[in-house]
């Protein structure tokens, strides 16, 4: 049976961050995930989490300047230590919040730079943060960004990316299969969550092309849904969403779920 966290960067942005995990809680949700903790204190963020009773399932590492197009570090040469540093900060802000899962963000590729040197990066970087991370019983994700909405993002592919989880070859490595990116650059999703589901540590979803609620455009979530649980999948799937119009509005579709 699927089950669903609200990712707050996103959903309820009628009201301050902090107010969001409230009404999460109010809509029924269990989980809640988001972009970036870094703007609040982390036990303020345990604070909302234990005053409603919410699990944090999942944010990304920190990824530079968001406003200039900055997208992470994982996999650009000469940006390790940037890469590191951040991942340090991740790493206590999950143990504050009691979070087991960390998007590693990959970067925007510096054309300097070689494809190998690139991949070289990525995989030094991902095995260094997994294994520290390993003893906390904490998994890294690596989610491909579709080149339309993140021209020139280091992974756009599904596929490509378990590659590179292959070579990485940490058993606390997975994929965060965001199905709305896949759609967008690989499509056959049905086949793609049974093919790549040994790998998949995380689902994320919204409708294609407009990236609202996932009860409109063209993907058949209700098939998909049946697809990940017969696919042997239980963990949570992010609602990561735009709202077409208010948050509350648009939740009927999860109601049932709920």
């Amino acid at each position: 049976m699927a089950k669903f966290a609200a990712n707050l960067s996103l959903l309820f942005t009628e009201v301050a961050f902090l107010d969001r995990f409230e009404k999460a809680h109010k809509a029924g949700f269990k989980a809640v995930e988001f972009l970036f903790p870094y703007d609040f204190e982390s036990q303020a963020l345990a604070q909302k989490l234990n005053q409603y009773g919410l699990e944090q399932v999942l944010f990304n590492t920190p990824c530079g300047d968001w406003d200039a197009g900055e997208r992470g570090f994982a996999a650009i040469p000469g940006r390790e230590d940037e890469f590191q540093k951040g991942f340090e900060t991740a790493l206590k802000y999950a143990k504050a919040l009691k979070c087991k899962k960390i998007h590693a963000m990959s970067g925007i590729v510096d054309t300097r730079y070689s494809s190998e040197e690139h991949v070289k990066t990525f995989v030094q970087n991902i095995r260094t943060a997994a294994d520290a991370v390993a003893e906390h019983g904490i998994e890294l994700m690596i989610e491909p960004l579709n080149s339309r909405d993140v021209p020139g993002y280091f992974l756009a592919h599904q596929r490509a990316a378990v590659e590179l989880i292959r070579q990485v070859d940490r058993t606390n490595v997975k994929l965060q299969l965001d199905l709305y990116h896949a759609q967008i650059m690989d499509g056959d999703l049905t086949h793609l969550i049974q093919d790549l589901a040994p790998y998949t540590g995380h689902v994320q979803i919204s409708s294609v092309p407009a990236r609202h609620e996932p009860s409109e455009g063209e993907i058949n979530y209700s098939h998909l849904f049946k697809t990940l649980d017969d696919s042997g999948y239980n963990g949570w799937i992010g609602c990561e969403y735009n709202p077409r119009n208010t948050t509350e509005e648009g939740l009927v579709w999860v109601y049932p779920y709920l």
